[in-house]
């Protein structure tokens, strides 16, 4: 039986983001205390080469000390930090998690890619959009992306595939705008990479794609914003595009300039330059699947976890 008034953290440590969520409460109505997002970029300049930079090593460690301090002023109950594929992959993230542990006290768990797209669906069952249709879910991470095929009653097949945004960024992003022979070498990339995907979705209808948090969000309010002043992604938890709409701003991100999306309102500083390949990723899998319903849920891994620690 949940506890009503138990105080759970819970802490994605993403390769582009660090994420904390305070709640307090049950598994159906808690009540959020904190929810910070710190652009640590722990993945930058060392993302394809295995190994975290000293600068961003730094804001990792100072990142994880702020979130500490804000654990200790809620006087929290369960504490759970989950650490996914730029920390998975350094050479030096064991000692990280170690300077980590020595500093704060916070004990932070590596999960491998499979774990993660499970929590990743479980973050998008609780948000409520899953339905007795088969549907994939899609997270867009900096150094991972999952896909999930499923519905309200399960998974049906997952898998993490090291394909995010900051290693693609890295490959293939080198000029701005994106040149169309690095958008072909891409889509080329993807291709080869991600058949089991394909092989997946050919024994399974699927009509509907669901973004996971991350460039959806982004996605939502570049639509949005525009339309609504007073828009706020805070207040919504899931959101269907319009086709043609999303078609739109995801051919407007590729075309665009650093300058262009720096300046744009809607695109949070993080997500400047990932966006690029973020749509890039987003419409190649909408062309080769075929799939032209697409919604974004606000939850994800973070949600996913605080989920099951509820449900405890």
């Amino acid at each position: 039986m949940a506890t009503m008034n138990k105080r759970v953290a819970v802490m994605d440590l993403g390769t582009n983001t660090f994420h904390l969520l305070i709640t307090q409460g049950g598994i159906n109505d808690y009540t959020v205390l904190e929810h910070e997002h710190i652009a640590v970029r722990i993945g930058e300049g060392g993302i394809n080469k295995g190994t975290i930079q000293p600068e961003a090593f730094a804001r990792g460690l100072a990142t994880m000390q702020q979130f500490s301090r804000l654990i200790d002023k809620h006087h929290v109950d369960r504490v759970r930090a989950i650490a996914t594929s730029a920390l998975r992959n350094a050479g030096n993230g064991q000692d990280f998690i170690s300077q980590v542990k020595e500093l704060t006290g916070i004990q932070i768990e590596i999960i491998n890619g499979d774990t993660e797209a499970g929590l990743i669906y479980e973050g998008i069952k609780a948000s409520g959009c899953l339905s007795a249709n088969n549907t994939l879910i899609m997270d867009i991470g900096g150094g991972s992306v999952e896909f999930i095929l499923g519905n309200n009653e399960g998974i049906i097949w997952k898998q993490s595939f090291e394909i995010g945004a900051a290693r693609l960024m890295d490959k293939f992003h080198k000029t701005d705008p994106i040149p169309q022979a690095s958008i072909v070498e891409l889509n080329a990339y993807l291709e080869e990479k991600l058949q089991p995907l394909f092989d997946a979705v050919d024994q399974h209808k699927v009509d509907t794609l669901i973004g996971s948090s991350g460039a959806f969000e982004t996605f939502t309010e570049l639509i949005e914003k525009p339309k609504k002043k007073d828009f706020r992604l805070k207040d919504i938890r899931n959101y269907s595009f319009s086709t043609g709409e999303l078609i739109s701003v995801t051919d407007a991100v590729i075309a665009s300039s650093h300058r262009d999306r720096a300046s744009n309102q809607a695109i949070i500083p993080v997500r400047v330059d990932m966006i690029v390949v973020a749509s890039l990723i987003t419409r190649f899998v909408m062309q080769k699947l075929n799939i032209n319903n697409v919604a974004m849920s606000t939850y994800s891994l973070k949600e996913g976890v605080l989920a099951t620690e509820l449900a405890v």
